[in-house]
């Protein structure tokens, strides 16, 4: 178990946690949430002793092991794979360092032998003898071959180093495992591995995450940061967001109830205090109006910005045809025999192995890269708004946002311009910030009011979710879903994918799978697995 009392965090005026209590308790995942700059990172920080808070502390039960997934992807370049794994539990990792220095001592001494037979007792007690096989069968089960099991960390690929950080964390089953954002950088198969991986586990987890699929997967409990407290609620985070949302209602109820009955009363009090036949009524009416209190609800961290996406004009039936196209890097295709007839009101999710291959072909669509062979045709009603992966090359102009947006305006009104950006949460004098110095967050924001503007009819999005916080995610999620028109789009949001898209693609070196489906079915059909081992060449 692991508990915090009393944490106070204040950094000048701003009280980040004021008084959290909370226990953690064994057998259970605990998902945290809140706005971004609520503190989830900061609370797991300070769990981990990594940050000290002004007043209260954190305590662990004697002799539990704590493990941390990493977020230094560089911290280990010059370990090998396999050894990055067993440092994942540092006591095990010292007494193997240990005891090969006294075996390669020469002269190897009494006192060298005494010292070896105690770290032998430790390292069998600590099941040192399956180690490195453990560790190795971790990383096969996060996709990391054999091979770059000897390599050094700092000659794999980015991926990689994700999975091999991530299979340092659950290394040697630790007592609390915490996890800030464990599923980015993962496909579908690692993250399917994963949340049964932690739905098996075990003792504490406690984990960040804008994967609401994830977070409804593995969480028995969701600690909600809010107002500088941090409240616990048993469940997964579906059943916390659709709590929340009927309280919230319940609550706001009860106020107007409150509210009308004030409205009666003060109504009477003012219509018969100066008639003197009413007056004694009138007066028990006043006292009555003085006890009623509305329970007011405090505004919430939680903002979400108004992500709606209409049409200027709508499609006719011929919206876009892709006829035998192929795309090739130097690592080899990343696509190939691409043919697929776009139909009107079509909502199409692209999967594939490859990220690479989905931006490209996204690539291709919006005139930024060209295909190696084969053609694409949009209808001549089509109007197309496309939100890329990489959106750095929007912003290395020195406009404030108020200018910025005003590029893809039609209306181009300071007034209009602010009222937009207020409502994507840039208020007030945020919009004279300059484009150029935005969070990843703030620049996605931007990016989806730039569509906006255009009132595309087909909407070509690679990983919109990419930098957004819960409550941006939701309220995209909710655009995608009342848009009338056209959507290609890939995600690495799980429920997203599963709510929006009613058709599936994948893109592989050899070929297309194209299902009419939804993302759940398209996963769990065998035929599909059988498409993927065909076109793969090997079983996945």
């Amino acid at each position: 178990m692991i508990s915090a009392q009393n944490v106070t965090l204040q950094y000048g005026k701003r009280v980040l946690f004021d008084e959290v209590n909370i226990n953690f308790t064994s057998g259970n995942c605990y998902g945290i949430i809140g706005a971004n700059g609520a503190g989830k990172t900061t609370f797991m920080k300070i769990l981990s002793g990594e940050i000290e808070p002004n007043k209260g502390g954190v305590t662990m039960l004697p002799g539990m092991r704590m493990s941390i997934l990493k977020q230094n992807h560089f911290e280990f370049d010059e370990f090998p794979v396999l050894e990055t794994v067993i440092l994942g539990n540092k006591k095990l990792a010292q007494i193997i360092k240990e005891k090969d220095a006294i075996y390669a001592k020469v002269p190897f001494t009494d006192a060298d032998g005494m010292r070896a037979s105690e770290l032998e007792g430790e390292f069998g007690e600590m099941n040192g003898w399956n180690a490195e096989s453990d560790a190795a069968m971790l990383l096969s089960d996060l996709g990391i071959p054999e091979e770059t099991h000897t390599k050094l960390m700092k000659d794999i690929t980015g991926k990689e180093k994700v999975r091999v950080l991530l299979a340092q964390a659950l290394f040697g089953n630790p007592d609390i495992l915490l996890m800030d954002e464990p599923t980015n950088d993962l496909d579908v198969d690692t993250i399917a591995w994963l949340e049964n991986f932690l739905a098996d586990f075990q003792n504490t987890v406690i984990v960040i995450s804008h994967d609401r699929h994830f977070l409804d997967a593995v969480c028995t409990h969701i600690c909600d940061i809010d107002f500088g407290k941090l409240q616990t609620y048993s469940g997964n985070y579906s059943f916390w967001y659709q709590m929340s949302q009927l309280a919230l209602k319940q609550r706001s109820d009860a106020n107007k109830k409150v509210e009308d009955k004030r409205t009666e009363l003060q109504d009477f009090v003012r219509r018969f205090s100066a008639n003197a036949s009413k007056s004694r009524q009138a007066t028990s009416r006043k006292k009555l109006l003085e006890k009623l209190v509305i329970d007011e609800i405090p505004a919430s961290n939680r903002k979400y910005p108004a992500i709606i996406f209409n049409q200027l004009r709508e499609a006719g039936d011929q919206v876009l045809h892709i006829e035998n196209l192929s795309k090739s890097n130097a690592d080899g295709k990343l696509f190939s025999k691409v043919t697929i007839n776009v139909r009107k009101g079509d909502k199409i999710a692209f999967v594939s192995k490859s990220h690479l291959a989905i931006t490209s072909l996204f690539q291709i669509l919006s005139d930024e890269n060209t295909a190696d062979s084969g053609t694409y045709e949009f209808g001549t009603t089509i109007n197309k708004a496309y939100l890329p992966n990489e959106n750095n090359d929007y912003f290395k102009v020195d406009y404030n946002l108020v200018d910025w947006l005003r590029q893809y305006s039609t209306d181009k009104d300071e007034t209009y311009i602010r009222g937009f950006l207020g409502k994507m949460l840039f208020s007030g004098e945020e919009v004279l910030k300059k484009c150029n110095v935005l969070s990843g967050g703030e620049k996605v924001r931007c990016m989806l009011s730039r569509m906006m503007q255009m009132s595309a009819n087909l909407l070509i999005m690679d990983d919109p979710t990419n930098h957004l916080d819960l409550e941006a995610i939701i309220s995209l999620n909710e655009g995608m879903k009342d848009f009338k028109g056209t959507i290609l789009f890939t995600s690495h949001d799980h429920e997203l994918t599963q709510t929006i898209a009613n058709r599936i693609i994948e893109l592989t070196p050899n070929g297309i799978i194209d299902k009419v489906c939804t993302y759940d079915e398209f996963l769990e059909n065998p035929e599909v697995q059988k498409q993927r081992e065909t076109m793969y060449g090997k079983k996945n």
